[in-house]
């Protein structure tokens, strides 16, 4: 063996060496991230809790493309749309991961579910304080799991990064509808009856419950804290219903939103308002005592318009959705406004019709 030769292979064995040494060392710094939630990667992260949340979905692409791919259906609207929860405006940290997660997923839904579409995956982006390790994120996994399995959806792609605070949570969700039947707030007509689903006011009087320091258990609570979004109604009313809205920031603010794209006004007779036993007890007996529960908002029920030759239709709607549905009011007065009646007869003025965000 020449000099040359002897060098090349003594260059080789280095090289080969330093090789299998960078290996362990990468092998052993992989252990420790995946070991130390203190130490936890963007990428170890994103494979160990979320990866399996698309369920092996082609479109998420495992969660290792920049971006994911949505094959377009023949005669189908693909429906999309977005909400942030950020701690100490939408929730508490004193909440439970798991309820903040299924929380952020349900108040998505439904706003799929006020177009009449049918949810299909969503994508999730999470600005993260140092302070949230990785039990809570576990936590925050299961719940989306829980919930996904439950409305049949899956994860397929979003974004994770830190944040000095708070803790922030946005969803962008994808739904489906026939082309050209997603139900609009700007369609509905003159004379149309008013329907609320479910009960009102519920979730404003859970969160000053959860405010005071009650637990989980209670009833109110749970209504704000796991709203039930109305996904299979709002599939239902497609066709019968000529707007929809869901109710987020109040009953009265989101009919609102109807009576302004619509361009009309809408009548709301406050007894008709349907409300549990348990909102019942917690406030007074008249009329104006229900005006709160009109603009609390939280509840993600459905507020939607139907001509009167479709009423039976809603009711048929209601039952193979298996959600109650109540007729409130029709849509008549003023364009843009929301005039609510006493059971004198009388109007009643409500301070403010809802949440506002700015």
């Amino acid at each position: 063996m020449n000099s040359v030769t002897r060098s090349r292979l003594q260059l080789r064995l280095k090289v080969a060496s330093r090789q299998k040494a960078n290996r362990k060392t990468l092998n052993q710094a992989r252990r420790r991230v995946t070991s130390d939630p203190a130490q936890r990667g963007e990428f170890d992260l994103i494979a160990k809790l979320f990866a399996p949340l698309t369920g092996g979905d082609d479109r998420a692409l495992g969660l290792l493309d920049d971006a994911a791919v949505i094959p377009q259906k023949a005669g189908i609207d693909t429906v999309v749309s977005t909400d942030t929860l950020v701690a100490g405006v939408h929730f508490l940290m004193i909440e439970s991961a798991d309820v903040i997660a299924r929380r952020l997923l349900r108040v998505n839904l439904s706003d799929i579910a006020a177009m009449g579409a049918t949810p299909s995956a969503y994508f999730l982006n999470l600005s993260l304080p140092s302070d949230i390790g990785n039990d809570w994120l576990v936590k925050f996994a299961s719940g989306l799991a829980a919930d996904q399995q439950k409305f049949s959806l899956n994860l397929l792609g979003g974004d994770t990064t830190r944040t000095p605070g708070p803790l922030a949570l946005s969803v962008t969700i994808f739904g489906e509808a026939p082309a050209g039947h997603a139900v609009r707030r700007s369609t509905a007509q003159v004379g149309d009856r008013i329907f609320v689903s479910g009960t009102i006011g519920d979730a404003g009087l859970g969160l000053a419950r959860l405010q005071d320091g009650a637990g989980d258990a209670d009833h109110l609570v749970q209504r704000y804290q796991l709203p039930d979004p109305r996904v299979s109604l709002g599939s239902a009313l497609r066709g019968i219903a000529t707007a929809m809205a869901d109710v987020s920031d109040g009953l009265l603010a989101d009919l609102g939103h109807i009576c302004e794209a619509s361009s009309l006004g809408a009548i709301v007779e406050a007894s008709a308002v349907p409300v549990s036993d348990a909102a019942r007890l917690a406030i007074g007996p008249e009329d104006t005592d229900v005006l709160g529960l009109l603009t609390s908002g939280d509840d993600y029920e459905l507020v939607f318009t139907v001509p009167p030759g479709r009423i039976d239709h809603v009711h048929k709607a209601s039952v193979q959705a298996g959600t109650p549905v109540t007729e409130i009011g029709r849509m008549e007065g003023v364009p843009g406004e929301v005039t609510v009646k006493g059971s004198d007869g009388g109007d009643i003025t409500p301070e403010k019709t809802g949440y506002r965000h700015f």
